[in-house]
């Protein structure tokens, strides 16, 4: 019941890189227009053959190589994932047999756009009870494969990859690293964004969730940091879904977090969904931009509507 923390962290993402330029070659459009609306230069997107569990394998793997563990070490696999086509296996055991974690519980969660930060509570939560000692929280979709590459007004926004977390529970004496988490959702705004049909389609409402995330969203994000008791002032980082970096730069401007980093990783990979959040925050880590015991707030948001945010300690 001593809390827990993230140990280590990973990303993946294909080799294939989209650009403005070549989606205004498919459909009208062209890259001032999608700069100028969305911030999105290129997005990385996978081949027939790279499933979501690929994806995500991928990135846990590097997670668990960065934290100096070996498979048997985990005992808890949660994927957050809306790609999923396949019903079961689930695409967490399908990591779990990629990497060769032994026996591990094995969940998938659908949360969307938010459902890094849902499945890191839950991961959270778990260890505090004790159910489990360690587990691979990922975040992986493969929205290429839900896109249609005929609209325009979703076909520039989408990308592919994979971001991992090592979760650890800590020791008595050790300060947790994972804030209580702010979670919840507006059932009647849960059309905004979805995934639906035969073969499944991504679509939303953007200008809804765009007013939704501009008024709403700041006072909740304050709300996730009190419940650190920090300030916005006093963060580190910043790492909301990687949507719209039009959404993006005036949220963190309104949270109040002045002092921070802010994630921007959305201009050079798309809005990759689940793997948006995890991917961005292993990538400044990597970078430097962020140091170890680092407070950063990390804050989901999307399809259903929903919404779910922590402060977390860099690794």
């Amino acid at each position: 019941m001593h809390g827990s923390r993230i140990a280590a962290v990973g990303h993946y993402q294909p080799a294939k890189i989209l650009t403005n330029e070549d989606l205004a070659g498919t459909v009208d459009t062209s890259d001032e227009w999608i700069r100028s609306r969305v911030g999105i230069r290129t997005r990385h997107i996978a081949g027939p053959e790279e499933p979501v569990d690929e994806l995500a394998a991928h990135a846990g793997g590097k997670a668990l190589a960065a934290a100096g563990l070996a498979p048997d070490a985990i005992d808890l696999v949660l994927v957050a994932t809306s790609t999923a086509i396949d019903r079961s296996p689930n695409m967490a055991a399908r990591v779990a047999a990629r990497l060769g974690i032994p026996s591990p519980a094995a969940m998938d969660i659908n949360v969307v756009c938010a459902g890094f930060t849902h499945a890191l509570a839950t991961a959270d939560h778990t260890l505090r009870a004790g159910a489990a000692t360690r587990a691979l929280v990922i975040g992986a979709d493969k929205m290429s494969e839900v896109t249609d590459w005929t609209d325009r007004t979703t076909c520039v926004l989408t990308g592919d990859g994979a971001g991992a977390a090592v979760v650890e529970a800590c020791g008595p004496g050790q300060e947790p690293g994972i804030a209580p988490v702010l979670w919840g959702s507006v059932p009647e705004m849960g059309n905004a964004v979805r995934i639906e049909g035969t073969p499944p389609r991504f679509a939303q409402e953007g200008q809804s969730v765009y007013r939704w995330a501009t008024t709403q969203l700041p006072p909740l994000a304050r709300a996730a940091c009190e419940r650190a008791g920090l300030t916005p002032a006093d963060l580190a980082g910043v790492v909301l879904h990687q949507a719209n970096l039009r959404i993006i730069e005036p949220l963190a401007e309104r949270i109040g977090a002045v002092n921070a980093v802010v994630a921007r990783d959305v201009v050079d990979s798309g809005n990759t969904s689940a793997g948006s959040i995890p991917m961005a925050l292993s990538k400044l880590v990597e970078r430097g931009e962020l140091r170890s015991g680092d407070p950063v707030l990390l804050f989901g948001f999307g399809g259903n509507l929903s919404y779910a945010g922590q402060v977390v300690r860099c690794p």
